[in-house]
């Protein structure tokens, strides 16, 4: 998985590129740990993202629930694949996806 950073004042962007999975999943929370202070703007895009498994699954909702004390985020770009697995795992009732 590539992630593209983009920092504008307080808000982060990330656009994720490939599969996000057990084995990538601890890269996106290493970039988020060390990316969101001071962040009050989460945007994730997922144009680029092919799969979303459990492990990251469970990233995102870390991130969301650190972004619910510090401002917002945003999921966008989200493929039928994607959306589905959000769908089904009722987080697209949690988050906030354009």
């Amino acid at each position: 998985m590539d992630i593209n950073k983009s920092l504008e004042g307080k808000t982060l962007t990330l656009a994720l590129t490939g599969r996000l999975d057990t084995s990538t999943a601890p890269q996106l929370e290493a970039e988020l740990r060390d990316s969101l202070p001071g962040v009050n703007s989460l945007i994730l895009d997922f144009q680029s993202l092919e799969y979303l498994s459990s492990a990251g699954l469970r990233v995102i909702l870390a991130a969301q629930k650190t972004m619910n004390r510090q401002g917002s985020m945003l999921i966008r770009n989200v493929n039928e694949t994607i959306m589905e697995v959000f769908e089904v795992t009722g987080f697209s009732d949690i988050l906030t996806i354009e």
